[in-house]
């Protein structure tokens, strides 16, 4: 499957942005670590939750489809705590497993993480935390295996910003005896959606959002229902998209505050952005201004929205710095982009881009999730046909991607052969 389209059609209208697909990853394995049944809504129709919900189904969790956005989830019957199939090792968030797991039965046996290939992603600082609450970890014929004879809290200083491994150590040790403080935490918007989730469940988590989390450990947790907070990647790869189409976008059902690192660098390139209580509107400009950009975790300019704002800059005036200080394989779409004749110079984690007036339709390849989002604008922002393969990574991550850019005028579709794409030629002209 590729995508297809036409670019030179400003984006004009108003897009509705679904759950966080990270939150939501985090929020389904701690949906396991009671008896109870947890009914989830607003969950994003994407590959990766898909996958999640097969994976911890094929446990013994029962997951009741309730809608599109909805699931019922009772993880009273799991017979195993081994979490290893084709699934699991087709995503990295799988290792959510590990602590939910963990923390309710005292052993788990996850398959190392798959997901996209943006770099090493080690998962020491989860395992060290682990550690830290008395339970041994080792790594045997490609899986994690975590046990404890019993969890007990205690003091995690992370040695770097991990968003996985606060999740994942939040999770064990909402379950675990005493209190767990984590220090140098993640702050990023899912990390408090998880922890606000488990509170619902009866956990006793204080402080996510800051970089010290503290937990005290309860004995069991209860059902809930819960509702996940909006996608900021997501609103973010729509508000660039406007921004680069010179369109005029209003993003709803988002948290303006979750927006506002890459809100301020839509307006240092020249772009208007008007925020309302529950959506922000992006009004492109004929000319953008060149800026720096250095991705850092949260509130930083967050690194899933690089490859978005580096397209963005390669149609802008003047030369642009971005400093990708988070994962180190995260320029591998630079190439894709020069096809269309971006001009981007890349030195380790630095790429330095020069703007041009113009981009020229192409026939790129994906590499992964965002950086094929960021292709599709380049494709709507550029002159002529331009198809994108490899879309499998974009179905990752995005609902009805194709379906919401048609809704603000974009010529897009999807196709599976030549003739495919001579018809959408023909049609749209």
């Amino acid at each position: 499957m590729q995508y297809i389209m036409k670019g030179g059609n400003p984006l004009v209208g108003e897009v509705v942005i679904g759950g966080a697909k990270n939150a939501a990853l985090g929020i389904l394995a701690a949906a396991v670590m009671t008896d109870e049944t947890v009914v989830i809504d607003n969950l994003p129709d994407v590959r990766d939750i898909n996958v999640m919900l097969e994976a911890i189904a094929e446990i013994g969790v029962i997951v009741d489809r309730v809608g599109k956005h909805t699931v019922k989830i009772n993880g009273s019957n799991i017979h195993t705590v081994q979490v290893d199939n084709a699934y699991i090792r087709r995503m990295r968030a799988g290792y959510y497993l590990l602590g939910a797991l963990l923390g309710k039965y005292r052993h788990a046996e996850v398959a190392l993480p798959g997901g996209c290939d943006i770099g090493s992603r080690p998962i020491d600082q989860h395992l060290k935390g682990f550690r830290v609450l008395q339970a041994v970890t080792s790594v045997e014929y490609g899986r994690v295996i975590a046990d404890a004879k019993q969890l007990i809290g205690g003091h995690v200083y992370l040695d770097m910003v991990s968003v996985g491994a606060t999740i994942n150590i939040m999770l064990a040790a909402a379950l675990a005896s005493g209190s767990t403080i984590i220090e140098n935490a993640a702050k990023e918007p899912h990390v408090v959606d998880v922890a606000n989730f488990l509170n619902s469940m009866g956990a006793n988590i204080k402080g996510a959002g800051t970089d010290v989390i503290r937990i005290r450990g309860v004995e069991r947790l209860h059902g809930t229902e819960y509702s996940i907070i909006p996608d900021q990647i997501e609103a973010g790869t729509f508000m660039l998209a406007a921004a680069v189409t010179r369109g005029d976008v209003t993003v709803c059902n988002i948290i303006p505050k979750h927006m506002e690192a890459i809100s301020v660098k839509l307006q240092e390139m020249g772009c208007e952005v008007v925020e309302f209580d529950d959506s922000i509107r992006v009004v492109g400009k004929p000319k953008l201004q060149s800026c720096n950009v250095k991705t850092l975790p949260y509130p930083g300019f967050p690194t899933d929205m690089q490859p978005q704002i580096s397209v963005a800059l390669a149609l802008a005036e003047g030369t642009g710095i971005v400093t990708e200080s988070i994962f180190e394989n995260r320029f591998k779409y630079v190439d894709e982009l020069t096809k269309m004749g971006a001009q981007v110079k890349v030195e380790g984690n630095v790429a330095v881009i020069t703007g041009t007036n113009q981009l020229m339709g192409a026939e790129l390849v994906a590499p992964d999730l965002r950086a094929g989002a960021a292709l599709v604008m380049a494709g709507l922002a550029a002159e002529g046909f331009t198809t994108v393969d490899a879309i499998h990574y974009i179905l990752r991550g995005y609902e009805n991607f194709d379906e919401k850019l048609r809704g603000l005028g974009a010529e897009i579709d999807v196709i599976n052969d030549e003739r495919e794409a001579q018809k959408f030629r023909l049609r749209v002209g």
